[in-house]
């Protein structure tokens, strides 16, 4: 099925969780590509570089070699032949992301890497920029958001259930912070496309949001999740 679906949104809305359902009841890839700058910033903590010097990160950028690989239908990222795992999922990954991505030559570097999964295959494709930059000619472009508190409770069930030891607290301040971040930007910012529909999942469920949203595909492309 050759079909781009954008979901867009910040840190903890769902996304990944939402697309992951979605693409497996249509029976296309999922791109996590927050994932993708996790790891450049995981290869950037790895050489001690301050995520925010842009020449310094520029440099690195030729020792990076990244793989997108599925394994038992689980997308896992490969750095120089290495998986990455849980280590780019933890709080302090969050924060080298979101300085990294900011970074024009990183967003240059990925989104070839982004553009051509696309071209291969139908994909549901989440990130922070997916609608407006990466996947502009999307068939379907979603801006999945809730509150902050919403999103925070959330991000932190989830590391708690990693063995990620984190509090409440650290996760909101951590959210909060990465949400002013990628939203002023001036490369690419984290907002949503003009021809985005917006969806609030804050009080919804995974099962009601992925339904909502498969709605919203079907609408807009005739393709019902349930075929």
């Amino acid at each position: 099925m050759n079909i781009q679906i954008a979901i867009d949104g910040p840190s903890g809305a769902g996304k990944s969780t939402v697309a992951k359902a979605l693409a497996k009841k249509l029976g296309i890839i999922y791109v996590d590509t927050g994932a993708l700058y996790r790891t450049v910033g995981y290869y950037v903590w790895q050489h001690e570089t301050d995520p925010g010097d842009a020449q310094a990160v520029e440099k690195l950028l030729p020792g990076i070699h990244l793989e997108i690989r599925y394994e038992n239908g689980v997308q896992e990222v490969y750095l120089n032949g290495e998986a990455t795992g849980n280590r780019i999922r933890t709080p302090e990954m969050s924060m080298y992301a979101s300085a990294v991505s900011a970074i024009p030559a990183v967003r240059t570097f990925l989104l070839d890497t982004q553009r051509e999964i696309a071209r291969k295959n139908g994909v549901v494709m989440d990130g922070r920029d997916i609608g407006t930059v990466i996947l502009p000619d999307a068939n379907v472009k979603i801006f999945l958001t809730a509150s902050d508190t919403c999103r925070a409770e959330r991000r932190f069930l989830e590391l708690r259930e990693k063995g990620i030891q984190t509090t409440m607290e650290e996760v909101l301040s951590d959210m909060r912070r990465r949400d002013r971040n990628d939203s002023t930007r001036t490369i690419a910012p984290a907002v949503a496309a003009a021809d985005a529909t917006v969806v609030d999942s804050t009080g919804m469920s995974v099962e009601e949001c992925v339904a909502a949203i498969a709605a919203i595909v079907a609408a807009k492309t005739g393709i019902s999740c349930d075929a």
